[in-house]
């Protein structure tokens, strides 16, 4: 039977209709496997959150600091209908990830964020370990951590100080690697500590490392801490995790520490991981940081040296972008800013 023309109209407009309904439908409530990475929030070391310093030192005289030492984050945008991820992309602001990148399958959301705030205690600890290094100030070599599988299981203990391995003095984790590093599975290695004031010298045979049978395997995890009682160094960042902190607070500690300004009250923001050595390393999500930053108000962007190209390829007006390879680099390129000399730039 052949509808009449009519018919046929409000048949079409009906099918129209319900295939509008159903990509509404699915547009607006079917979740896409994206998430949406952004400029995020923007944090001043030398600043408060909450009502509280984001580094607050005490014990010790610090000095007093002007200007500002932004770190930067990026946005994550998850749960999204088709419609948001498609207004987002076409945005221009944002980008596109695959949800799995961020939250892998094998991990809950909890996980994920519970490993982001691991990597911010991490960052934490080597911003305190790298400013103090560089300002020469007192730390140790501690053992954070032994493996209970490993050959330092009830030989060493977690707080011992180590001073020698095989016979080197050790100050760094560094130093401790490359003690160890070149001796193979089944050698007796001599270990000088001082454990709660007391030194002595204990032996580990190293075994096989896990992931690589031939080389020696000590089994802990050292870290270089403060050694001076009296200073008290804590971090507010509020509801901030991963560990790209790590070269901004170290300037915001030593800025609070030394003489003079790293600043010179201008408006600074940066990112990088750091290490205890002063390292700087490259980090994620680098343009949305740079817009993050000059959205804030920051005119010169510290960047990890890795990250330039990235970085210069679509960075905002206004803002400077200027190459950091460690953490001399930055107080010098700090230094050469405020006194109007030209600093390595991306």
């Amino acid at each position: 039977m052949r509808l009449q023309p009519g018919h046929r109209r409000i048949a079409t407009v009906a099918v129209t209709v319900l295939v509008f309904v159903a990509l509404l439908f699915v547009g607006t409530t079917v979740q896409v496997p994206f998430v949406a990475l952004g400029p995020g929030p923007t944090v001043n070391t030398l600043g408060s959150v909450d009502d509280k310093s984001v580094v607050d030192i005490t014990g010790v005289p610090t000095d007093p600091t002007t200007g500002n030492l932004n770190l930067t984050t990026v946005s994550v945008t998850d749960g999204m209908s088709l419609f948001q991820a498609l207004g987002m992309w076409l945005s221009g602001t944002y980008t596109l990830e695959p949800r799995d990148r961020l939250f892998p399958p094998d991990r809950t959301p909890d996980e994920v964020r519970e490993q982001n705030q691991q990597d911010m205690t991490g960052s934490e600890d080597s911003a305190t370990a790298a400013a103090l290094r560089y300002l020469d100030r007192p730390t140790k070599l501690v053992v954070a951590g032994v493996a209970t599988n490993g050959p330092s299981n009830d030989v060493l203990e977690q707080g011992d100080q180590v001073l020698a391995v095989g016979g080197k003095p050790v100050s760094t984790t560094a130093e401790m690697q490359a003690a160890v590093k070149g001796n193979p599975p089944g050698t007796v290695v001599p270990i000088e500590i001082d454990r709660g004031g007391r030194k002595q010298t204990v032996s580990v045979t190293l075994t096989p490392r896990p992931d690589d049978p031939k080389v020696g395997y000590l089994g802990v995890t050292p870290e270089v801490v403060n050694a001076d009682p009296a200073l008290k160094i804590t971090y507010n960042v509020g509801d901030i995790g991963g560990p790209s902190a790590g070269m901004m607070l170290t300037l915001a500690v030593i800025d609070r520490l030394s003489p003079g300004e790293l600043t010179h009250g201008k408006f600074i923001a940066g990112t990088g991981t750091i290490d205890e050595d002063g390292e700087v390393g490259p980090i994620g999500g680098i343009t949305h940081k740079t817009q993050a930053a000059r959205d804030a108000g920051a005119t010169v962007f510290l960047v990890p040296q890795r990250n330039c190209a990235e970085a210069a390829s679509d960075a905002p007006d206004g803002l400077t972008l200027v190459k950091v390879e460690n953490l001399q680099g930055a107080v010098d390129a700090l230094d050469d800013l405020g006194a109007g000399r030209p600093a390595p730039h991306c």
